[in-house]
């Protein structure tokens, strides 16, 4: 039996005042709706991976007249397995988040770690049986290092050095040695979250090849537009649309740690509120503007070389069966140079 998400009992009413016209949905999402009928469904889900380019993928095809993608990224209502820092959406606050879509678009959604989950694939089965799956996918060994960042830069990881949180990972799985605050767990498990060959296996199997279009991230580095074309036909909409190309979530610090820290990990007063300001567009586009004024691009420094060489190395048997499984020479990623 498919263990689905589970569905919250009424929450409270929502920070925003009431809303007409196109901004009532996020007023609506505010509560627990149970009448969901005429709402339309999402029929295409961007699973994962983290850090390979879904947010601008996500953004790519908000701008697309012919599609539809909610204000919310990584709703995160898949994934029974998962652990969640403000709580499980029901599935009326779910549908909401499409309740601005036409009946003439399609209706996508975006959450990354629904690649990582091993409930999710079966989950969005069961619930949009013919839907279209789209994978990103990119060098894990780069995955797992921009991850690292990411944390850091969400502060969500106190571990600054890389290998030192590598090392860390069979105490976190034992409940030691995590970082304080509101957290999932699963984010810290640098390995397990690349292991995409497993990963890509569980969509496959339940929606088959035809249905599950991968993105591999090198070529979307060398054409973007090309890539983005590619998806527009996958999902049958117009493929000559092309939106403002920009760069999404590169790295970057906080200017104010102490505002960052409010801002991803607030005290326990605070934290109370997340639940309901998660599910607010107005609360998201204020939390968004002031994590973009706290934030200045930085260069990744590089990866120690050799903890590079062997995660490449220790990876290496992943990466093959990717490759097979796709169709596509990955070996550039285990660093083997392929004879002309």
């Amino acid at each position: 039996m498919i263990r689905g998400p589970c569905h919250g009992h009424l929450i409270q009413q929502s920070l925003d005042s009431p809303a007409r016209g196109r901004g009532a949905a996020y007023h609506r999402y505010a509560y627990d709706v149970t009448d969901t009928a005429g709402l339309k469904r999402p029929d295409f889900f961007i699973v994962g991976a983290p850090k390979c380019g879904t947010t601008a993928m996500y953004s790519y095809l908000q701008a697309h007249p012919q599609v539809f993608m909610p204000f919310h990224k990584e709703p995160l209502y898949f994934g029974a397995d998962l652990h969640r820092r403000y709580g499980q959406l029901s599935e009326g606050q779910y549908l909401h988040l499409f309740a601005d879509a036409r009946p003439d678009q399609r209706a996508g959604e975006a959450s990354a770690w629904y690649l990582y989950s091993t409930s999710a694939a079966a989950e969005i089965e069961a619930f949009a049986p013919n839907a279209d799956i789209v994978v990103m996918l990119r060098n894990p060994v780069d995955v797992m290092y921009a991850q690292h960042s990411q944390l850091l830069f969400n502060r969500t990881e106190d571990i600054v050095d890389f290998g030192e949180a590598l090392e860390a990972e069979a105490d976190r799985r034992a409940g030691r040695r995590l970082p304080p605050g509101p957290l999932r767990p699963e984010n810290l498990f640098y390995r397990d979250m690349v292991r995409f060959a497993d990963q890509l296996e569980r969509y496959v199997a339940r929606f088959g090849q035809d249905r599950v279009h991968v993105i591999v991230h090198d070529d979307l580095l060398a054409d973007t537009p090309g890539e983005y074309r590619r998806l527009l036909r996958f999902l049958k909409v117009d493929p000559d649309f092309r939106p403002a190309f920009e760069l999404k979530n590169t790295n970057k610090r906080p200017r104010f740690a102490g505002l960052q820290q409010l801002i991803y990990a607030p005290p326990g007063p605070l934290r109370k509120l997340g639940p309901q300001l998660r599910r607010s567009r107005l609360a998201h586009a204020l939390r968004d503007a002031v994590v973009a004024l706290n934030s200045r691009g930085e260069p990744r420094q590089e990866m120690d070389p050799a903890l590079r060489a062997r995660l490449t190395e220790d990876l290496r048997p992943d990466v093959e069966r990717l490759g097979a499984l796709i169709g596509r020479d990955l070996s550039s990623w285990s660093g083997v140079k392929v004879p002309s």
